[in-house]
């Protein structure tokens, strides 16, 4: 069992070191999943075979040093040199594959439920949410908020809140669900959502702008057009390239309700589907989002996002951005 146990930790190690190399890509939450069994598999066997195992070896060992004494006493020989307990505790002791397994297993097990059935850590790769999220910023994303769902197949059993407009929203990449992505709700089914000369209208009504002055992006060394706009209850800032063209060119994989956009030499006009949201970035012309690929189903939602718990390059940003 040890080098088995040893084989599946090097196969581990060496599916992790591709992943984070970019060989391949991979579900954390399927493979947690896979974890959990595993761990729980060896968790099983130590409660019901191997530590029994170690008891009645225990057990016999103490049998065996009482007899000897007995015997050696009965000889006239009082003296009797070893330490029963030190040995019964070495014969108790996990070997290191079942402590590296089944002592995991709550760990695991806790991990497991936490990440899929309440928060969820989430890692800003990209500079489209700027700048109301940072590159760099670890985030914390409320599992529960817009249902209950189950773990890897992101099946929802319990209804609990509808996503609102302005909410920003964790969810899988419709493209290539293997990815998660982050955005703003902009549109809820039924809502037609306009972007047209880089102005943003949500059924008819031009939504309420104010100009800021201009932000600095550290990361691109530029500065850019600020504004702050109010979309349903939330007042958030956006920041918009007066370089950039304001049409835009939807991707060849738009993944369905094509036929719902309108696109001209202006922008986009989009009519939200039912049990679908148009989503868009806060860094409106640095944003691959449903302008370019199209709605996001219900099915893809992760959860929505609400505090940042840590910036290693800028602990100032830790705290709610809702």
């Amino acid at each position: 069992m040890s080098a088995i146990t040893g084989l599946l930790y090097g196969a581990l190690a060496v599916f992790l070191g591709g992943w984070y190399l970019g060989f391949w890509s991979g579900n954390f939450s399927l493979l947690l999943f896979v974890l959990t069994l595993s761990t729980f598999g060896y968790w099983l066997a130590e409660r019901l075979h191997f530590l029994p195992q170690r008891v009645a070896a225990a057990s016999a060992l103490e049998t065996q040093d009482v007899q000897r004494r007995a015997e050696l006493h009965r000889q006239g020989i009082t003296q009797v040199d070893g330490n029963v307990y030190a040995a019964r505790e070495r014969v108790l002791a996990q070997p290191w594959w079942l402590d590296w397994t089944a002592g995991l297993f709550p760990v695991i097990l806790a991990v497991f439920l936490l990440r899929s059935f309440l928060f969820e850590p989430f890692k800003i790769p990209s500079g489209s949410m700027i700048p109301t999220l940072a590159i760099g910023d670890l985030i914390l994303v409320n599992k529960f908020h817009y249902g209950v769902r189950l773990p890897v197949i992101n099946k929802k059993i319990i209804e609990n809140n509808d996503p609102k407009r302005g909410d920003v929203m964790v969810f899988r990449y419709p493209v290539d669900p293997g990815v998660d992505y982050i955005k703003r709700v902009i549109g809820v089914p039924g809502d037609e959502v306009a972007y047209l000369n880089k102005r943003l209208s949500i059924n008819g009504q031009a939504v309420p702008t104010e100009p800021l002055p201009e932000f600095y992006n550290e990361d691109s060394l530029r500065y850019a057009q600020q504004a702050s706009e109010k979309i349903g209850d939330v007042e958030h800032r956006f920041l918009t390239d007066t370089q950039r063209p304001g049409f835009v060119i939807p991707m060849q994989d738009f993944v369905a309700f094509r036929d719902n956009c309108r696109y001209n030499a202006e922008g986009v006009v989009c009519k939200v589907p039912p049990g679908h949201y148009f989503m868009m970035g806060d860094n409106r012309d640095n944003s691959q989002d449903s302008r370019y690929w199209g709605f996001v189903p219900d099915a893809n939602i992760v959860g929505k996002a609400f505090f940042v718990w840590m910036n290693f390059g800028n602990l100032k940003r830790i705290g709610s951005f809702q």
